[in-house]
């Protein structure tokens, strides 16, 4: 699977892991995100993230900053976009299973590394139910 993930400076350190996890797990990475920890405006990275997800070029995105808000804000202005911000296990498995979330947002500077690394994990290995929630989903997008 080809997954686009993109940060700003606050999400620089565990974009590096969650980077070397996906590719360990053998999953093509393409890096929007930032690679300093200097200040900078997440939009920049986030958009090309979204884009990404929802042309195609990646089938999944994984997005990071500080609260994780401004992130998942900006990649839900995409119409193709469902970004879910996730701060524990539950929320990454429920909103895969219910909402079929294709972008998984992590608030890095409220969760540690190694819960970061496991909602990673649960995202990518749990499946969309379909079902009831298949007709709300249909009907999240604007048209």
């Amino acid at each position: 699977m080809t997954i686009a993930v993109g940060n700003d400076h606050a999400g620089t350190e565990y974009k590096f892991e969650i980077v070397n996890l996906l590719e360990e797990l053998g999953h093509k990475v393409i890096n929007f995100g930032t690679n300093e920890t200097d200040s900078m405006d997440y939009p920049d990275t986030i958009h090309p993230t979204a884009e990404a997800v929802e042309t195609g070029q990646a089938e999944m995105g994984i997005i990071l900053c500080g609260s994780g808000n401004g992130a998942q804000m900006t990649a839900n202005k995409h119409q193709g976009i469902r970004a879910a911000l996730c701060w524990n296990n539950e929320l990454v498995e429920l909103t895969r299973q219910h909402n079929d979330a294709n972008i998984l947002t992590i608030p890095a500077r409220f969760v540690s590394l190694q819960q970061a690394l496991g909602f990673v994990k649960i995202f990518l290995s749990t499946k969309f139910e379909g079902g009831r929630h298949a007709n709300r989903v249909e009907k999240i997008a604007c048209s």
